[in-house]
């Protein structure tokens, strides 16, 4: 005859909402700033894949590339260059943060307010340029 005992009921109680939400990123603006970098990664990756390909096809048909390229004189190609300048300039910035939360001893502690100064840095170096990429696109499109 075995003998068995009793197996605990005894439910442990739920975290706080609190204590669930202190980490370094999860639901933070960190985590966004995460988030986008791995995008903006993405997006430039596949556009430098676009451009080695289409740059190659030089070598295997100079009209084929010079067609190529007339494909991409479109508006919306326009607005994807603009897309691809905020897709670099923010990946740089963000990496350059991401560098000193590794890096540097009290990267981590600052991390939420070094995210506010690449978020300074951008607005104030993407507005010109994006009023001098938008004069450019008046210029060749209208």
């Amino acid at each position: 005859m075995s003998t068995a005992t009793p197996a605990s009921t005894e439910v442990p109680a739920p975290r706080s909402e609190r204590s669930r939400r202190r980490t370094l990123y999860r639901g933070d603006p960190g985590m966004w700033s995460w988030v986008l970098h791995r995008i903006t990664g993405a997006t430039i990756f596949f556009f430098l894949f676009v451009h080695v390909l289409d740059t190659a096809l030089v070598r295997v048909s100079p009209q084929a590339y010079n067609e190529v390229i007339e494909t991409y004189k479109t508006p919306i190609v326009g607005l994807m260059e603009i897309g691809l300048v905020v897709a670099v300039l923010y990946h740089a910035l963000n990496g350059i943060r991401v560098i000193l939360i590794d890096f540097w001893a009290k990267g981590p502690r600052y991390q939420k307010q070094m995210l506010w100064v690449v978020i300074g840095i951008f607005l104030a170096v993407f507005i010109p340029a994006l009023g001098m990429i938008g004069m450019h696109m008046v210029e060749r499109f209208l």
